[in-house]
């Protein structure tokens, strides 16, 4: 096991080998998990990684591990890719990460994607492939499958789950190739309330998503006062719409999703309940958030959000559907899995399940209400006035600015985060605010108070942004001109703000 240079902030993992026998501990790993180390006995326990504790590690080791000379092999045969890949590094651990769909993996989850599980080709299911020599891969796919179950609480006996699909938009096609006929009718989020594209989304020129293009489909909304989902909307439009299934969940909704509510609307028009837990299955696992499963047909979700593992999905769905989802994964839509994507979901279900992945997760709410309060105290207007889980929506449209011209200032000043639509919005090409998100940050062990020091990061960026737009106008390209322009009268402000936002950024605990 290769020893990892760490600093503040992180915990080291120590093999679980040498876990009650500190004597067999290679001298690269000593000090980690001992009295007097300033790390904590559970950090050199199992295979995880644990690196969850809330206190901070008094430590003169680097905060990442330094590849700033390259990585040795790759760097002489190609480059090219590994100047990128540091670049991508630096950029990374040098930035404050607000995007809601990102996180940071641990470094098992990497070597194990780098592993040669990448070498086997699996066409087929556990125990029916159309190829040999899968029996170890056979026992991988079974283990992940059961460690999925088991971190949501699941009777085998009554779901079935698939972890073979390539991300959480082929998830969602899969069910919806698995339930419904070409031009049956689904209903799913308008994304300008929060939803996500494979939900149905088209406009009025064209049928954007695939979704659209092969089903009819009429999306439902919130209220436009509260940006609340429209409960008695949805109802009636579906009474009228008839759909034969209803999708639940989003990409940008800072709230709780009454399940039960969705699950009455479903029986009383005869259609299916999926639910799309991609952006919240992390928080649904640790109980942050009510879970959709005792309402559901069929739940999806990807694995690298609040879950924290490698780019991946799964199809939660009732017994019953069993065939139907894995025939439509297979071979229906994809060809074989891909095993060190499985092997490392397996390896973060694991984890998962454990109790410091949990506290994990109340921190990552909490700092998320941290965020909304501090901004919300210096003027700005949260979407649904604040957040019950990992992400919030600033409504900028209120202060005059767009999401986009926020996004790009952010940028410059190396805070990153995404332009996002709000129910307000007449179209997703110019979205009224931006979507924040807690999770990646909190993975580099930022508390509270660091998210309130974001806070102020982000309102200063805020106050930049409005500067700009005053001489510059309305207009993104002139906007865009003057944000590029050097002799910027903000262009001090700028520079300074993004000094602080690197140097900050750089000290705290980077995971890989």
């Amino acid at each position: 096991m290769e020893p990892w240079t760490f600093g503040p902030g992180v915990i080291v993992p120590v093999h679980h080998r040498y876990a009650h026998d500190w004597a067999a501990v290679p001298k690269t790993h000593r000090g980690y998990g001992r009295k007097g180390s300033g790390v904590s006995k559970w950090t050199a326990v199992g295979l995880g990684v644990s690196f969850l504790s809330g206190t901070r590690v008094r430590s003169r080791r680097r905060a990442v591990r330094d590849i700033s000379n390259g990585i040795p092999d790759l760097k002489n045969a190609d480059p090219e890719i590994s100047t990128l890949i540091i670049k991508e590094w630096k950029r990374q651990s040098g930035s404050i990460n607000l995007i809601a769909s990102e996180n940071f993996a641990s470094p098992y989850v990497f070597e194990i994607l780098g592993s040669v599980l990448n070498n086997k080709y699996s066409e087929g299911l556990p125990g029916a492939r159309y190829y040999g020599g899968n029996f170890f891969i056979d026992d991988l796919e079974r283990l992940c499958k059961d460690r999925a179950l088991k971190a949501f609480n699941l009777s085998p006996e009554l779901w079935s789950v698939n972890v073979q699909p390539y991300s959480g938009s082929p998830a969602n096609f899969a069910v919806y190739t698995a339930l419904l006929e070409p031009h049956d009718r689904i209903m799913g989020m308008s994304l300008l309330a929060g939803g996500h594209l494979t939900h149905g989304h088209y406009t009025s020129a064209r049928k954007v998503s695939a979704t659209s293009i092969y089903f009819e489909s009429l999306p439902y909304g919130v209220d436009q006062t509260t940006g609340l989902i429209d409960y008695d909307a949805l109802r009636e439009t579906a009474r009228a719409f008839r759909p034969r299934l209803i999708i639940a969940g989003a990409s940008a909704y800072p709230r709780h999703i009454d399940w039960a509510a969705f699950r009455e609307v479903c029986d009383e028009v005869g259609a299916y309940l999926m639910v799309d837990m991609a952006h919240i299955s992390g928080l649904v696992a640790t109980e942050q958030h009510p879970s959709p499963f005792p309402y559901a047909d069929v739940v999806t979700t990807t694995t690298h959000k609040t879950l924290r593992g490698p780019r991946g999905g799964m199809i939660f769905c009732r017994k019953e559907l069993e065939q139907k989802i894995d025939n439509a994964v297979f071979p229906a839509l994809q060809g074989g899995p891909h095993n060190a994507t499985i092997g490392a979901l397996a390896f973060q279900l694991r984890e998962v399940a454990g109790p410091e992945f949990r506290e994990y997760c109340e921190r990552v709410v909490a700092n998320c209400q941290a965020l909304s309060s501090y901004l919300s105290e210096h003027g700005a207007k949260l979407v649904t006035g604040g957040t019950d889980n990992h992400l919030l929506l600033w409504d900028l449209k209120s202060e005059g600015l767009s999401g986009a011209k926020m996004e790009k200032v952010c940028e410059e000043a190396s805070i990153i985060v995404n332009r996002n639509t709000i129910a307000s919005d007449a179209s997703p090409i110019s979205p009224g605010g931006v979507r924040l998100g807690s999770c990646a940050m909190t993975t580099r062990m930022v508390d509270e108070e660091g998210f309130k020091k974001i806070g102020a990061f982000l309102i200063r960026a805020r106050d930049i942004a409005t500067g700009i737009q005053k001489r510059s106008g309305k207009k993104l390209a002139k906007f865009l001109a003057a944000l590029h322009d050097q002799d910027l009268p903000e262009r001090e402000a700028l520079t300074q703000l993004q000094e602080e936002v690197e140097s900050w950024a750089s000290a705290l605990y980077f995971p890989n």
